[in-house]
């Protein structure tokens, strides 16, 4: 039975960053590119069954953004394999893929991508004017005729090479119905965040963070995760911004919407029972500033006015319980 194969070169490296090889992170290019090549994958229904990635950031960040804007969950599996391999390691990690697995990406790095590509198929491929067979961010789409354990030289048919820049630089909406083009891929503009309380000797107290750029005061915000729920989300986004653990409500209080990225993002906001507050050396981001206050002064403090009403409901509603 045949299967098909894409080879997904991680997106453009940013040499900017002072760092080892291994853990060079993407430039923002490369991660607008690993998000056109996800885009197109769900456009042609070509996502795959299994995602395998080299564990170096550029190659794991890359198969990260393409699955979820591919509308993927983003379980990706690492293979210590990958990192730099060549053709025969390669065709090693294929022979242990699933024989269930219908459709497997590899992402990783080349020249080993190259050549695993130019062995597999039989047809002279064509080179584009630049001399680039899969420059970063670029994708082949393969037919195996066999399975994978038994990939032979020019067995494959190429199908198709995708670069990201031959790619539209806007993204579809989440709806077929909806053909407006966004700047972002369509689950940035479903959020999620949480209103973390506590009572303390029969007061509620509001949790408020300082923004990334330390310019206002918020709560947790975030974008929902593909393949979580938006109070998994919320919870997640709690964890990462504030560096705190609790109860996560399961009926948000309220949504807002908010204007970004060249369109409307729709935040559903959450009630969460903190119940523990992490030291600052084990705060993902530490680099905020967090604060207890009443419920009034967070009203008065949160930069999003809509934010107001949805605090002083829930501190109406804790001193009835």
């Amino acid at each position: 039975m045949s299967r098909e194969l894409l080879l997904l070169r991680h997106g453009k490296s940013d040499w900017s960053v002072d760092s080892d090889d291994y853990r060079r992170p993407l430039k923002n290019r490369g991660k607008r590119g690993a998000q056109r090549i996800g885009a197109w994958l769900q456009q042609q229904a070509l996502f795959p069954d299994l995602v395998l990635s080299s564990p170096a950031v550029r190659a794991l960040v890359t198969a990260q953004k393409c699955c979820k804007a591919g509308g993927g969950s983003g379980q990706i599996q690492e293979d210590s394999r990958l990192y730099l391999a060549d053709r025969d390691e390669l065709l090693a990690v294929l022979a242990d893929c699933p024989p269930t697995a219908q459709r497997v990406m590899l992402v990783g790095h080349n020249p080993g991508l190259e050549e695993l590509l130019r062995y597999l198929v039989h047809e002279p491929i064509e080179i584009p004017a630049d001399g680039k067979l899969l420059p970063t961010a670029s994708l082949a789409h393969l037919i195996l005729p066999d399975g994978w354990r038994t990939p032979k030289a020019g067995q494959a048919r190429l199908l198709q090479l995708i670069r990201a820049t031959s790619l539209p630089k806007k993204f579809p909406a989440a709806t077929p119905d909806d053909k407006v083009l966004r700047d972002r891929p369509a689950y940035y503009y479903t959020q999620s965040a949480v209103i973390p309380y506590r009572l303390n000797r029969g007061r509620v107290e509001i949790l408020i963070i300082r923004s990334s750029s330390n310019k206002h005061w918020g709560i947790p915000k975030g974008i929902a995760e593909p393949g979580l729920s938006l109070q998994e989300s919320a919870a997640k986004e709690a964890l990462e911004e504030a560096g705190i653990e609790g109860e996560v409500a399961l009926a948000a209080i309220d949504s807002y919407v908010y204007q970004k990225w060249g369109s409307t993002c729709t935040v559903s906001v959450y009630p969460m029972a903190v119940q523990r507050q992490l030291p600052e050396a084990q705060w993902q981001e530490s680099h905020r500033r967090r604060q207890w206050v009443s419920a009034g002064k967070a009203t008065g403090l949160l930069k999003q006015t809509a934010l107001g009403p949805m605090v002083m409901a829930l501190a109406k509603q804790l001193k009835r319980e």
